[in-house]
């Protein structure tokens, strides 16, 4: 099977899997390329609510693959930007699920998720320091706010390699599971957050962002949206809530 991005809807919850298996899930231009479309694809699907990004096998991704950057690493660094900004964007709730190696390319994407579960034993690092490439400054940035400057200095500076427990200490890692059971505490949670209010997350997911200019927006949404009321009306009765906000197709 070719280099791509496979990916499917289960119970509301889609899963894109990294499948480049040859090479440790390392990404190729062509899969750079087709990620922000298919991001717009999942995100305008109202019956997606949360979002899985995995690698297919034991690895979650080793990177960027290195042949894409003999013609221009400019160009290739682009790609990774603009793949790494719609994950970021996705405006509905995103999971990075990890397995063994998340270098490079593979530590941005994850770091562009809203949550990162790994399996204990995986390795993440960010490896231009390796290669001579000055990172891109709106990744840096995002994984500055992530873990803060010392552990992203650390990190870009050495390229070395860390493990769960530093990663999960750092912030970089939200939780860490035993080897075979990431799959179901990820399904898990992911049902959890298919369940909860698109509107408190949507808004949620702005502010913690540091988006300052939507405060009214989400007051008016929420003033029109029913969920409150659903909310409470199901607290009351004790029982599930049914909440019917979608985020808007249109963005």
């Amino acid at each position: 099977m070719e280099p791509q991005l496979l990916h499917s809807v289960t119970e509301s919850v889609a899963t894109v899997v990294i499948h480049h298996p040859a090479k440790r899930n390392a990404m190729t231009a062509a899969m750079w390329r087709a990620l922000p479309p298919l991001l717009g694809t999942l995100a305008a699907d109202p019956g997606v609510r949360a979002l899985v990004l995995t690698g297919e096998g034991g690895t979650f991704c080793a990177g960027a693959d290195i042949s894409t950057l003999q013609g221009s690493p400019q160009e290739a660094q682009g790609l990774a930007v603009a793949a790494e900004e719609a994950l970021a964007a996705f405006p509905k709730p995103t999971l990075a699920a990890v397995r063994g190696h998340c270098v490079g390319g593979g530590s941005q994407l994850a770091a562009a998720c809203d949550l990162r579960f790994a399996e204990e034993g995986s390795l993440f690092g960010v490896t231009p320091a390796k290669l001579g490439i000055v990172y891109p400054a709106s990744s840096t940035r995002r994984l500055a706010a992530l873990v803060g400057p010392a552990a992203t200095k650390y990190l870009l500076f050495s390229g070395e390699l860390i493990g769960t427990e530093r990663a999960l200490r750092t912030g970089l890692v939200d939780e860490v599971l035993p080897e075979g059971e990431l799959g179901k505490r990820v399904a898990e949670f992911t049902r959890i957050l298919a369940s909860r209010s698109q509107l408190t997350q949507a808004a949620a997911k702005e502010f913690a962002d540091g988006r300052t200019d939507r405060d009214d927006h989400w007051a008016e949404q929420a003033r029109g949206s029913g969920d409150t009321a659903e909310g409470v009306a199901a607290f009351l009765e004790r029982r599930q809530p049914h909440f019917t906000w979608n985020v808007p197709t249109s963005g």
